[in-house]
């Protein structure tokens, strides 16, 4: 919508149309932020930089220097995969109760006892899975209200950029945390678990300098509130849209199969440095593109992007049936695209077909990524173990390739014929 103060139409100047053609006027947008956004958006980098100089070496500590067997670590980390993501619904209705900024604070207590906690946790395996779980669970509190507070109150057609650009920092998180704890994971666990502690409690006492959010209002949706007040919409689930919900499990359930089986495919056929570089071009990738096409992407109809997205996921994984180095970077690619759209989609259209406050939004949407990642997990190992002893790994990327061709649309129309109205809209 073009604002009161601009000429409308064709007759905008030649720089804003180049900015709304190429995404830039997002960018420009983050100029214009608030200081508890920059904050949030700057904890969004920090906190995954934190968590991911630990928890990809999980498996590791608990199996080759506490002396947990392979099978019991295998349980404990789906568990606390599951508590992490499941529990934001738990999250959610915490959120509801206490406020986002309270919610925020006292999850990040829990992950900062977590942290520290695997310190003594060296020494004792049932101390290192406590931490994990308290890990886990402040993870699991913190998510929607952290997502909720950094939209709270702003203009429909701002959340794109605020939440793509949070997305960016955490990928640049993600991606950098394991390669900067790498050389001291194992030769200095104490001192990385300490700085990590330390590095939480900062940003908890920065957490607790936020101000409290003021309450929420919805002049579009007064007619909604008045039907269903505040304190008859307290069940987890009511107002939960089914759409895109399901198709966020199921963006996940093939997702992971890319983040989980990508490394033992791609290190025997190429070496761990190309394997490395693949996943820094993939991160850089969604860092930088994700915010410049975020505003494209909430302006998109829905089912057109789940077509996009859902065709840019089998592509990548069909090209990762070749093997060839070429063919894994550019299926990573390819698969980058179908994450940036399908994830950021889901979330928006959740946040637009839901009456719920957008915290309880974001915990659904979290419980939909658990249960697909789960999903993922049990049908993953199995599925790639088979294709690994018929002798053709490839395979194994044909047939999830085959399902995000197929899947889509059978989910698509199961939920039309039991659910008519979950499938209507844009």
């Amino acid at each position: 919508m073009t604002p009161p103060d601009e000429p409308p139409g064709r007759l905008r100047s030649r720089p804003a149309r180049f900015a709304a053609r190429t995404g830039l006027n997002g960018l420009v947008g983050l100029s214009g932020l608030s200081g508890p956004q920059y904050f949030l958006l700057a904890g969004s980098f920090l906190i995954p930089l934190g968590s991911f100089a630990v928890l990809p070496f999980m498996s590791v500590l608990l199996h080759e220097q506490l002396g947990m067997g392979l099978g019991a670590v295998g349980v404990v980390l789906a568990i606390a995969s599951f508590v992490q993501f499941a529990g934001g619904v738990v999250g959610a209705v915490v959120a509801e109760r206490i406020g986002l900024q309270r919610t925020m604070l006292l999850a990040l207590l829990v992950r900062t006892a977590g942290f520290a906690g695997f310190v003594p946790g060296l020494g004792h395996p049932a101390a290192a899975v406590t931490a994990l779980f308290l890990v886990s669970c402040g993870a699991a509190l913190y998510l929607p209200a952290n997502k909720a507070y950094l939209v709270h109150g702003v203009a429909d057609e701002e959340r794109p950029l605020l939440l793509s650009a949070s997305g960016s920092a955490l990928n640049a998180g993600i991606a950098l945390g394991p390669l900067a704890a790498a050389p001291f994971v194992l030769s200095a666990s104490a001192g990385l678990f300490t700085a990590v502690a330390v590095l939480f409690a900062a940003i908890t006492v920065g957490h607790a300098l936020l101000p409290v959010e003021a309450p929420d209002h919805h002049p579009d949706r007064e007619g909604v509130e008045a039907q269903h007040p505040p304190r008859q919409r307290q069940k987890p689930f009511a107002g939960l849209p089914v759409l895109p919900f399901a198709v966020t499990v199921l963006s996940v359930y093939v997702f992971m199969f890319f983040q989980h089986y990508l490394a033992v495919y791609a290190v025997p056929r190429t070496s761990t440095e190309f394997y490395g570089l693949v996943l820094a071009l993939y991160a850089v990738l969604l860092v930088v593109a994700q915010p410049l096409l975020s505003d494209r992407i909430a302006r998109m109809p829905y089912t057109r992007a789940l077509r996009l997205g859902f065709t840019a996921l089998a592509a990548g994984m069909g090209t990762l049936t070749l093997g060839h180095p070429a063919a894994l970077l550019a299926g990573a690619l390819f698969i980058c695209l179908g994450e940036i759209v399908l994830f950021l989609k889901n979330d928006l259209e959740a946040l637009a077909r839901s009456p719920r406050a957008p915290a309880v939004v974001f915990g659904h949407q979290r419980l939909a990524a658990g249960l697909g990642a789960f999903a993922s997990g049990i049908a993953g190992g199995a599925g790639y173990g088979l294709a690994e002893r018929s002798g053709y790994p490839g395979l194994f990327w044909a047939a999830v390739a085959v399902q995000c061709a197929l899947l889509p649309p059978i989910l698509i129309h199961a939920l039309r014929r039991l659910r008519p109205g979950s499938v209507t809209g844009h």
